[in-house]
This record gives C-alpha cells, structure tokens and sequence, in this order.
C-alpha cells in the first residue's frame, strides 16, 4: 500500500474532541487505500507545562532527565489518538521513539535524527495494521537514552519519517490554513500560497516564519519529500494548504514570494578589535561553542590596525554572547574595547526565487523603506533573500510597506 505521512501539531490536538477530528481525517486517508504513519505532538501548552516542571525543580537541570520529562506530553497524545481510532474500527497501535527507533544523536534536548529503520512498523503493515501513530519529537541516542530533536521536532520527525518509508507525502495540520505571502496578523492584505518552492520555505523559516520548522524543511528539500501545510480546523480538497515543492513544480511565481519578520533580535558590536588575520575565526569559534545563533555579520573599514565587528544573535543569547566575549578577552585570544548590545532592533526581509534572475530588488527595498523614514542598520543578502535590520518600532511599517510595494497581494 501507499504510505501517507500525516502530522498533527499540538493546537490540533489540543482537547479530546479534537483528537476526534483529526482521526476522522486519518480514517479519510485510511479508506483511500493508504497505510498511515501519524506523527502527533503533545497536546497544546503541554510541553510548556513540562519545560516550567523541570526548571522549577532544578534551574541547572541535568539534560537527559529533562528530555525524558518533556518527551511524555507526546507519549499520551499517541495513545489517546491510537485509541480514538480503534474506537472508530481503524486498526492502529501508537509507538514511542525508542520502539521504531528513532536512532538520533546525543545531543540532548536538540539531537538530530540519524536513522530510522523501517522494520517493525512495515511488519505490523503487513500483518494488518492500518495507522502507526508516533509519538513526534522524541527518538534514541545511542547510550539508550531518551533525546528530544529541540523546539518544532515533531515536524522534523514528520519528514524524516516520509523520506524512510517513501511516503507519496507529508501532511502537517496545524491551526494555519497554508504558507503566507507574510504574516497575516500584521498585515491584512496577506495571501495564501498554493504552491512556495522548499528553497523559499526554507529561508522563510529560518528568517522568521512560524509555519514549519527549518530542520523540517532542510529534509525535505534534501530527500524530495513532498510538504503540504495545511489547517485542522476547515474542511479540505486536494487542493487545500500550501504544497512545499521543488522549484520545477511551480509553474509561475512573483520575484518576490515573501516577506518574513523575526520580532526579537539584537545588534551586538565590538568596538575596536584589532583587524588582523584570523580575528573572525578568534570572535565567532568562542560564540558558536557558547550556543549562540549569529546571523547577520558586518566588520567596519579598518582605521589604524582596528576595526569594529557587528552582528545580530536572538535577544535571549545576548548575556551569553557578552559571556563568551569577555571569557575570550581574558584568555587573551581578542581585545577590544568595549561590547554594545542593542536589543530594540527586529529583522525584516524579503525571500524569492525571481530574484536569482531579476535585478533591482535591493534597490527597491531600500527605496521603500526610505520613504517611510525607517533607517536600515545591518544589511545581508543571498542569492534569493535580502535581509535588513531596523528599529523594532517600525516592524510592522516596514512589512505591510514591503508587501504593498512588491505587490503580493496579487497572483503572478
């Protein structure tokens, strides 16, 4: 038989009525003749609630303890939809992360999938079982512990189990009806996309966009697993929520598909470093072994052997950036003068395709965004994004003027 991935996040299994709801849409699936792999998350606010357990009982917890507390909110979600569908006659069992097994690394809290063998639920296929509901998030390391793939990891398990077992595509439901041309909380003219290519989702994603989980969409576009976002909460077509797709897939699309926003930013700089060879790798080995995510990176003209270096990190790495600074300071391997950190500055930035092979993008932006007075601070680019720091202030300003002015209210 076929095999369909479907992948339920926690707000569409939030209460028992709708676990219903979506075992409903699994049993669809089901009399079309596929053999169904449902990946569930914990039921909405759960895993939080867990997260707030293991930080009041031990601020410096011990990382394995804490995966095995925060991976159980899934445990129950599995075995309440397993059962859900054999009330309705759908033959089905939930399993757990170490009994696929979900082999991952041991980087606890944040592991990464290394293989799933797709033995024992083929089996159990083949002896008659309809669904296999696993538990998202969770898997094995290889000293038999219990690890958790970080924030998100239940559609990373999603994609990772569609690429095992070949699946003809991914589902994931969630409480969006599909991929946005930007956020439509903050600008009422956004659209819905049918179709978005996965090197757009991907920069999307890691640029801000809550949709999918950037791990997620780096497997598929590797493993060509067909994506298809879409809501729990409407009745669907075929042709409901947004298809994650190889570039070739779609035939049309603006130069622009669109603009994403990352709210909690801040724009680190050290002052006067000396501008020597090797002074990058000196500033951002330390920072990278402390955990922090830089993003956008500038250094200054040198002035007399001294240079100033800037980038951006998420506003809740700041201490740790300052941390790991200092700490490489004293040791003697960078000296500078001073650290300043803004913490009222957000990332803006526009994503497409169409700009490989059309000019004038850039140009663009920065006109727009001019002629709303809103100063740029920190600029990078690739070849289908161009990003731009600003004051957080004029966040939502510089989105709707952005996704006014590259017209993506419109279908290309």
């Amino acid at each position: 038989m076929p095999v369909l991935v479907m992948k339920f996040g926690g707000t569409s299994v939030a209460t028992l009525d709708r676990i219903r709801r979506a075992a409903k849409r699994v049993g669809v699936e089901v009399a079309k003749g596929y053999d169904v792999i449902v990946i569930v998350s914990a039921m909405s606010g759960e895993t939080n609630k867990l997260v707030g357990y293991v930080e009041e009982t031990s601020p410096l917890f011990d990382a394995r303890e804490y995966d095995a507390v925060v991976s159980s909110g899934e445990n129950v979600t599995a075995g309440l939809m397993a059962l859900t569908l054999q009330e309705m006659d759908v033959p089905a069992r939930s399993w757990q992360g170490w009994q696929v097994p979900v082999k991952t690394t041991n980087a606890h809290a944040n592991a990464r999938i290394e293989e799933i063998p797709t033995d024992n639920i083929t089996a159990k296929f083949d002896e008659g079982m309809k669904v296999a509901v696993v538990a998202g998030f969770q898997g094995i390391s290889e000293e038999g512990r219990i690890t958790t793939l970080g924030r998100g990891g239940s559609d990373t398990t999603a994609v990772a189990f569609a690429a095992a077992f070949g699946a003809e595509r991914c589902d994931i439901y969630t409480d969006v009806d599909g991929v946005y041309t930007t956020d439509p909380r903050i600008c009422e003219k956004a659209r819905k996309l049918d179709r978005i290519a996965f090197e757009e989702m991907l920069e999307l994603a890691s640029l801000g966009a809550k949709v999918l989980q950037t791990r997620s969409v780096e497997l598929a576009m590797r493993y060509k697993v067909k994506l298809r976002v879409l809501s729990s909460f409407e009745e669907q077509s075929d042709e409901a929520g947004t298809l994650v797709c190889d570039e070739e897939d779609i035939m049309e699309s603006n130069v622009v598909a669109g603009v994403a926003h990352s709210r909690d930013e801040a724009k680190m700089t050290l002052v006067s470093v000396a501008d020597r060879p090797g002074i990058a790798s000196a500033i951002f080995t330390p920072l990278a072994d402390a955990g922090v995510n830089v993003d956008m990176i500038v250094q200054n003209i040198s002035d007399e052997g001294r240079t100033d270096m800037t980038f951006s990190c998420p506003t809740n790495q700041v201490a740790r950036a300052e941390q790991a600074m200092e700490a490489a300071k004293e040791a003697g391997d960078i000296n500078f003068h001073s650290i300043i950190a803004d913490e009222s500055v957000c990332k803006v930035s526009v994503v497409g395709i169409g700009m490989r092979s059309q000019s004038g993008v850039a140009a663009k932006m920065f006109r727009v965004l001019a002629n709303e007075g809103i100063n740029i601070k920190v600029i990078t680019t690739s070849e289908i994004k161009i990003s731009v720091l600003v004051e957080r202030k004029y966040m939502e300003l510089a989105v709707q003027a952005l996704h006014d002015a590259f017209d993506l209210d419109k279908v290309a």
